[in-house]
């Protein structure tokens, strides 16, 4: 098969693309950085150097495919983020409708049907071709934003008000899983970016006759089990996952200049992981767990601590 795949060597692409050569398809890898086309063609794929922002680009590069994965990268500069995921969006869409594509794989989140900001699933309604939406829980690579954060304090918020902590950690750019407006001893579940590769790399070679949606996840548990598990992997297994409130992660959003409604969309995105409803709706679903665990990825985890 004649794949496509969007999101450059990313958490998710890179391992998708190993995945599918190994299984012997004609994988393109689609990347708006020119220095990532050697790194693409050493796993034995095929660069396509633009952006997803040049429908022609993306029209062209589809043309003949038969099966697009796409994914929509965050930005942190949009003023407005929920007008860029929806321009993003209606660009895939033209570009698959005039390249013909007839297997499209999209990637969501799974408390997108939460967030108003945040989903752009609707978009792709008027597509006439077979649609799966994949939903991955809570990525483990989030945890490395919190580095810093963890070799400044370990016992979050030991030495400082909780208030004036989070304020402090969000303003300086120290954020990460381990503070949020979600925490504690809140159930999340979490995923590994290998399990999602692994999730898409089955999808592209169905073909379901309507659209389906596939949550993915690799390991449930609370935001003090998993702080605990990371932790121990870097010695500190006191670490805690101090929970904010919505009022103070917005504030120190908005004063560590993300745009005002980016900060928002995160407010509300963790506001529904805190409240149980993302959880719910993927108990619903019952997906299968993937395989790997949280510990195995702290080993990495801790290999990237030390090193930094």
């Amino acid at each position: 098969m004649k794949i496509i795949v969007t999101g450059s060597l990313g958490n998710i692409s890179k391992p998708l693309t190993e995945i599918l050569v190994a299984q012997g398809h004609l994988v393109t890898v689609i990347s708006s950085d020119p220095k990532k086309q050697a790194a693409i063609e050493t796993l034995g794929a095929v660069p396509a150097i633009g952006s997803i922002s040049d429908i022609a680009f993306l029209t062209k590069t589809f043309q003949g495919a038969d099966a697009v994965y796409a994914m929509i990268p965050l930005s942190f500069t949009e003023p407005d983020i929920g007008d860029y995921l929806r321009r993003m969006a209606q660009n895939y869409v033209q570009a698959l409708q005039q390249a013909g594509s007839k297997r499209v794989i999209i990637m969501s989140g799974w408390a997108a049907d939460l967030v108003r900001g945040e989903n752009i699933e609707d978009v792709f309604d008027d597509l006439n071709t077979s649609l799966t939406i994949m939903r991955p829980a809570s990525f483990y690579t989030n945890f490395y934003q919190s580095i810093d954060l963890i070799k400044g304090k370990g016992l979050i918020g030991k030495f400082l008000t909780l208030r004036y902590f989070g304020l402090w950690a969000l303003l300086t750019g120290k954020t990460g899983l381990l503070m949020g407006n979600y925490g504690g001893d809140d159930r999340v579940v979490f995923v590994s970016p290998k399990d999602i590769a692994e999730a898409v790399a089955e999808e592209l070679l169905l073909h379901p006759d309507h659209t389906t949606i596939r949550y993915v996840g690799s390991e449930e548990m609370s935001c003090n089990e998993a702080a605990k598990t990371i932790g121990s992997a870097v010695g500190k297994p006191w670490l805690k996952w101090v929970l904010l409130s919505d009022k103070e992660m917005l504030q120190g959003l908005k004063m560590a200049k993300v745009p005002e409604k980016l900060a928002e969309t995160l407010v509300e995105m963790q506001a529904a992981m805190h409240s149980g409803r993302a959880l719910e709706n993927f108990h619903q679903n019952k997906p299968k767990m993937g395989k790997v665990k949280l510990a195995d990825f702290a080993k990495e985890f801790s290999m990237a601590y030390f090193q930094k």
